[in-house]
């Protein structure tokens, strides 16, 4: 009985639905649709990297459905272009519906190679989306630039398996590899010609120097980076001299050029300065976007810093932007900006000196715990057996440290270990509303051994930085920062600002503290 029912029932609907349903019936398209744009921008690519995928809307405004009898690419199907129409993909499609009053989309994305049209750095692909032929024809331009560079990757083995480098072998023999490839001797100068883009970690081998040009591009594919190993040399040769066709700092980034990638952290890996890597150099430098942005593992053993850092900017890291472990690195007019974790951790122990250094740290991309900057002097073993201990012997002059917490200066102290650092006329971001550290003999701020000089920043304070979000961390008129500067020590070690201005000269010889001096703002 129940089958008959429900039989009956299923029948009892179909004749509904056939009553009421009409002729689906479609009349020519007659050269009336409109567009979201009149020309689809693909931004800049890479010859041979696919581009990201840019939409198109098409309307028909009208009370009728329509039949679009083709829409295609104007080169067809030997277009470098690639489109897909309501959820199908390819170069010519014909007959397409579009209801009355309705819309569909088109997503457009590229792959060109260069050497296909012409000869030079950049070419300027164009081709167009046509709708319908003859005199009812209507076109949407498609427009994307493509850049030539220098690619460098592991090498790829018949077995389908990737180049890799060995990192460690613990006490078991297991080994611990990345994909990444020894650089050769021929390509260990990186000029401002073409770009470079990097697949996987490209290594500087043992007693090899990678030296970088002034206004040299360096672009990494994700998971990629830069690797110097033992006895190895990076020296980042950049200059604040522009010319118009050349600016002289040295940028590294990911590998996508288009405008919604400018600012996203995590894109690429590191610049890892490994265990026993010596003499590294970096001058006039952007680092923007990768994981860590500089990772300095252990020293030279030397007398000499292991890194020097100059005239450089670390932006937009993942987790931390400048990573030392047990390093000794020496740093001047660096601004070391947002990341998701600290802008600047010196961790298990090392030598340290930060001389007009600005570390802000203004991310807003998730929840940040730690703080701008993070000093210790040990390493916790994953057992929790004991912790490994190092000393530490850190100096600040003339720095800034400023974050959106309230506590943005973090000493981690093991008493087994060293624990040595002064700050000499700093500005502080240390809003201890709670508390919290009155009495913690580390952070007695009326210590001059320890805070010489030192104004600490609360909330109500102003840094008047330009625009502390997008890592423009210029001091305005208004900051803080201005005039707190030891001038001893700027003439010994910083008379110029990163941007090459003249700190001996200012007003009542009066020196701003961090990498800028400081400037009035034009009004947006």
């Amino acid at each position: 009985m129940k089958k008959l029912l429900y039989a009956f029932l299923i029948f009892a609907i179909a004749i509904l639905w056939s009553s009421c349903r009409k002729d689906f019936v479609t009349v020519p398209s007659s050269g009336q649709l409109e567009f979201s744009k009149d020309t689809v921008y693909l931004d800049t690519i890479f010859t041979n990297i696919g581009s990201s995928t840019y939409n198109l809307k098409v309307y028909n405004r009208s009370d009728d459905d329509i039949n679009i009898p083709t829409i295609q690419l104007g080169e067809g199907e030997t277009s470098k272009y690639r489109l897909n129409v309501d959820g199908i993909a390819g170069k010519v499609f014909e007959n397409v519906e579009l209801l009355a009053n309705d819309s569909l989309f088109i997503f457009v994305e590229t792959t060109v190679n260069i050497n296909d049209f012409a000869s030079g750095d950049q070419f300027l692909y164009t081709d167009a989306i046509q709708f319908d032929t003859g005199g009812n024809q209507q076109k949407v331009e498609l427009v994307t630039l493509v850049q030539d560079a220098v690619f460098l990757y592991p090498q790829q083995f018949n077995d389908g398996t990737v180049e890799t480098l060995l990192l460690s072998v613990d006490d078991e023999g297991n080994e611990t590899r990345i994909e990444g490839f020894f650089l050769e001797d021929t390509e260990l100068n990186w000029t401002n010609d073409k770009p470079y883009v990097i697949y996987g970690y490209a290594a500087v081998g043992q007693n090899k120097v990678l030296t970088i040009d002034a206004g040299a591009r360096v672009h990494f594919h994700a998971n990629s980076g830069i690797i110097v190993a033992n006895e190895g040399s990076l020296q980042v040769n950049g200059t604040t001299s522009t010319t118009e066709e050349l600016e002289g700092e040295v940028i590294f980034e990911g590998d996508r050029l288009e405008p919604v990638f400018a600012n996203v952290p995590g894109q690429w890996g590191t610049i890892w300065l490994t265990d026993g890597s010596t003499n590294n150099f970096i001058n006039h430098a952007t680092i923007k976007n990768a994981s860590v942005g500089i990772l300095a593992d252990n020293n030279d053993g030397t007398a000499n810093p292991t890194l020097t850092l100059n005239n450089s900017q670390i932006h937009n890291s993942a987790t931390v932007g400048l990573l030392a472990r047990t390093g000794f690195v020496e740093a001047t007019n660096t601004v070391i900006g947002n990341a998701g974790q600290a802008s600047l951790y010196c961790n298990f122990g090392g030598q340290y000196r930060f001389t007009h250094c600005t570390f802000a740290n203004y991310w807003t991309n998730s929840f940040r715990v730690f703080p701008t900057v993070l000093l210790d002097n040990y390493f916790d073993l994953q057992d929790g057996s004991f912790p490994l201990l190092e000393p530490i012997d850190a100096t600040f002059l003339n720095c800034i440290i400023d974050g959106n917490n309230n506590i943005e200066l973090v000493l981690d102290a093991n008493e087994s270990a060293a624990f040595v650092y002064n700050f000499q006329n700093c500005l502080i971001k240390f809003d201890d509303f709670q508390n919290r550290f009155t009495t913690d003999p580390l952070y007695n701020f009326n210590e001059s051994t320890l805070f010489d000089e030192v104004s600490l920043l609360l909330s109500s304070n102003s840094i008047d930085f330009k625009n502390p979000e997008e890592n423009e961390f210029m001091i305005g008129a208004d900051s803080d920062a201005i005039g707190i500067g030891n001038p001893t020590i700027t003439s010994m070690f910083a008379p110029n600002d990163i941007l090459g201005t003249n700190r001996t000269t200012a007003p009542n010889n009066k020196t701003d503290a961090g990498a800028y001096q400081n400037v009035i703002f034009e009004d947006d």
